[in-house]
């Protein structure tokens, strides 16, 4: 699925990865952002990626169902397109609760995108479920039991380029990011929460394995610190260009920003040089056949 906008000829963008320590509050987690949003870069146009579970975090999933909220409306949903709208940005707000079906005691785990102006023009219900054991102190993860997972590809067109949306436990599934690309993606965007004991181990290498491997910008929006569970998140929140370097990084355990002017025109010539996606088509029957 893609929702379609012109594109114009922007070279360079700010990319803004937001990291928070989300409360259970989402009252309390908009007031956060919006100080936050008090130090973003002057330049314009400029893309936001806030964490996973960005308004409310630490609650229990019943807390997160009660909280869910009727796509299109609700106390949220009206919070972020107004820091959208007030602030001048691209803003993905991933993920919040929304209700799937109102006879079903399950949410879905979804990231907005909102526009300059405060319209949600894209949404993306997580498909991958953070079904694990961890050696941490919440040891059993069991998203599924939960939340709904989605089932689309989703990818939205701006004025500097195409989105493709993707969730946390998302980024160790190369196909999702495979099938992003090739619906036309140029920037990743990832909320995420991950654990301190993976996130430790693995996320730069899937980070940028999947910036690299899909020629594309990635930026990361996460979680740090304990929260009101006793859960504890990573953090590094991230904005890496499409050869894999990282250009911004939060490397503090506490609220913050990355953020970095990208220039988006350097993607054509890394996609030029070495062109995975046409190799990828002329070699995918041999793949699919093993």
């Amino acid at each position: 699925m893609s929702h379609n906008q012109q594109k114009s000829s922007h070279q360079r963008v700010q990319m803004t990865a937001v990291q928070l320590t989300s409360s259970p509050d989402p009252q309390e987690n908009l007031a956060t952002l919006r100080q936050l949003f008090a130090d973003l870069p002057e330049a314009r146009p400029q893309l936001v990626v806030l964490p996973e579970a960005c308004l409310c975090f630490g609650a229990g999933d019943k807390h997160q169902r009660q909280l869910a909220e009727v796509p299109g409306e609700g106390p949220m949903q009206d919070g972020l397109a107004a820091l959208a709208r007030d602030f001048g940005i691209w803003l993905v707000a991933g993920t919040i609760p929304l209700v799937a079906r109102p006879d079903s005691d399950k949410f879905s785990a979804a990231s907005l995108v909102f526009n300059p102006i405060g319209e949600c023009v894209a949404r993306y219900d997580k498909v991958s479920m953070f079904d694990v054991e961890v050696a941490d102190n919440t040891r059993t993860y069991r998203e599924s039991a939960s939340t709904l997972p989605g089932t689309e590809v989703v990818t939205v067109e701006t004025e500097f380029g195409t989105l493709g949306l993707a969730v946390c436990y998302d980024v160790r599934f190369p196909e999702l990011f495979r099938a992003l690309r090739l619906q036309g993606a140029d920037i990743l965007v990832l909320p995420s929460a991950f654990t301190q004991v993976t996130g430790a181990a693995h996320w730069q290498v899937l980070t940028r394995a999947r910036a690299i491997e899909e020629q594309c910008i990635l930026v990361a929006g996460t979680q740090v610190g304990e929260h009101a569970n006793g859960r504890c998140t990573y953090g590094h929140g991230l904005v890496i260009d499409g050869w894999g370097a990282i250009q911004a990084c939060v490397e503090t355990a506490s609220p913050g920003l990355a953020t970095a002017s990208v220039d988006i025109s350097e993607l054509q010539k890394i996609r030029r040089d070495i062109p995975v996606v046409n190799h990828f088509s002329s070699s995918k029957k041999v793949f699919h056949e093993q």
